[in-house]
């Protein structure tokens, strides 16, 4: 197809696709899929070899949300059943990233639900950010606290936090319909403040929420116009109890457009699929190697993921390999001389968006058609409980 050797000598020289065959990338047909998949390849190894980035969600303090973002499972007045917990203390938290490390993640990725940080709670994740990196040396920590105000960024980065997370979720015209009590012109603000202060800007989106092929491509023009060093791709997990649980729209060959598309956007940027992988991806994950060049492992903020051992076997499987801990992450143009992560370089955490799996296998074979519901299960292991987590 033209249009895909177009996209992959754009995608190699850093060149923007235009809307149009943004937009083309999504409206290709099922049969065209496996030649997406291998024009977006091509730039993802140009950029990133085989080498796939491992992460690991730490979920602070759970539920007890005051937003009302539609997708998540936290929001005010959540009835999804989820573990709610106050605040980690640094030696939990420092125990529950310990056993995503062992496992093989090089970045741990701190989250807490709510609006944004009090100066007091800057205070907690410094002290949870010393306590990890006392007893890791060279991880990379990731924190995800909702909107900052002005000099948190800066304090953050003092403390020694490499990264900050905070979505876009969705296009800018159709974000009031998700979420009412702050704009996605907040969310923008959030993102520049990091960037401003030295931290390594991370910033994405949740597909699946009903919106267009439009919205999509909206969203992620955004996105390359913030220049994030990361872009984390959420796949919708409809946990019950939210007002998007009936929203169940994507199929894996969705799935596997809309992260081609992101990595023709965005060529040279840690693409992560995040939140949803397992749900809607199912056996079509390693195909998804392919186009993201970055993943959580084990669970998600209040899902379960696949358990972290079938996570490095898949990767193997598939030829690709987990990057090890002293290997910059980005492409030299974008890294910092010496360290492990880029000029802003980040991982997706996924915000407040849930995510995962159970693993276990379904009694009968679904149709195509069918929502895998079966999928979706609530954490209940790991931080804010007494069992061990999955990584």
């Amino acid at each position: 197809m033209d249009l895909l050797n177009t996209l992959v000598d754009k995608g190699l020289r850093r060149e923007l696709p235009t809307r149009e065959e943004a937009l083309a990338v999504l409206a290709t047909s099922d049969d065209e899929l496996l030649d997406v998949v291998a024009a977006a390849g091509k730039v993802r190894r140009h950029w990133f070899g085989r080498r796939v980035k491992l992460n690991y969600l730490v979920n602070l303090k759970s539920g007890l949300c005051p937003e009302d973002c539609s997708y998540c499972s936290q929001r005010l007045g959540s009835s999804t059943g989820i573990l709610k917990y106050t605040w980690l203390k640094p030696d939990e938290a420092s125990k529950a990233a310990a056993a995503g490390l062992a496992g093989g993640a090089k970045r741990v990725c701190l989250v807490a639900s709510g609006r944004g940080p009090t100066d007091r709670d800057v205070d907690r994740v410094a002290g949870t950010i010393k306590a990890i990196k006392d007893e890791n040396e060279g991880v990379e920590v990731c924190a995800c606290l909702g909107l900052l105000s002005d000099g948190q960024a800066e304090r953050l980065r003092e403390a020694g936090a490499d990264a900050y997370n905070h979505n876009l979720n969705t296009s800018e015209s159709t974000y009031g319909d998700i979420t009412t009590t702050h704009t996605y012109a907040d969310r923008v603000d959030t993102v520049t403040k990091a960037h401003a202060a030295g931290l390594s800007a991370c910033s994405g989106l949740i597909a699946g929420m009903g919106e267009s092929d439009e919205d999509l491509v909206d969203v992620v023009y955004s996105l390359r116009e913030l220049d994030p060093d990361s872009v984390p791709v959420n796949f919708l997990i409809p946990v019950e109890g939210t007002p998007l649980a009936k929203e169940w729209n994507l199929t894996p060959q969705r799935c596997l457009r809309i992260l081609a598309m992101v990595r023709f956007v965005c060529p040279d940027v840690e693409v992560r699929i995040a939140g949803g992988r397992e749900v809607h991806l199912r056996t079509m994950q390693p195909l998804a190697l392919n186009l993201a060049n970055s993943i959580f492992l084990g669970d998600y903020l209040t899902t379960e993921g696949q358990a972290g051992k079938a996570d490095l076997e898949m990767i193997a499987d598939a030829g690709f390999e987990v990057e090890g801990a002293g290997e910059v992450t980005l492409p030299e143009h974008r890294a910092t001389p010496g360290g492990g992560c880029g000029s802003h370089e980040s991982t997706g955490c996924g915000s407040h968006a849930g995510g995962g799996v159970c693993g276990t296998a379904a009694s009968a074979a679904p149709t195509v058609s069918e929502p895998r519901t079966d999928l979706v299960a609530v954490r209940r292991r790991g931080a804010g409980t007494d069992l061990a987590p999955n990584a």
